[in-house]
């Protein structure tokens, strides 16, 4: 698969952080890392969020986003998922790419320098206009909804 190069700015409190990167040549997301200050930890009581820092600027591709989303391991061992998952960063933005964290489990969680604390997946999108229509087209599911796939 063919790599594309994004530039990043890492921030004065990211400097000395690995940058993102894929952990093997099929992994979709690249983990981000926490900016905080060293031996400045940050708690996430239970039911607390948290903006994370990661020290990071990037400016994707013109027609992607990066999707902050939760860190599978985080989640199943702790509690601790992406508050707005995915986090969507448009390739306009240009400010510091934050992660928005939060506690649902039942101990406090520490979030250390360096602690891998989500993914990036940068990924492309189709830009739409929606028009209003008298009417839409059918389809074999129609207007089922939740939990209706598969239930034929």
């Amino acid at each position: 698969m063919m790599m594309t190069d994004v530039a990043v700015t890492v921030l004065p409190h990211g400097e000395g952080l690995d940058l993102p990167a894929h952990a093997e040549p099929h992994a979709a997301g690249l983990d981000l890392r926490a900016a905080v200050p060293a031996g400045e930890p940050t708690t996430l009581a239970p039911g607390d969020s948290a903006l994370v820092p990661t020290g990071l600027q990037i400016a994707l591709p013109e027609g992607t986003e990066g999707q902050v989303r939760p860190r599978s391991g985080l989640a199943f061992r702790h509690g601790v998922t992406v508050l707005n998952s995915p986090g969507t960063i448009d390739s306009s933005y240009r400010g510091e790419v934050g992660v928005l964290l939060v506690n649902h489990g039942r101990q406090p969680f520490v979030v250390e320098r360096g602690d891998r604390v989500a993914q990036l997946v940068v990924a492309r999108y189709l830009p739409v206009r929606l028009v209003e229509a008298e009417a839409l087209p059918e389809t074999a599911r129609g207007a089922g909804g939740f939990g209706s796939t598969g239930t034929g």
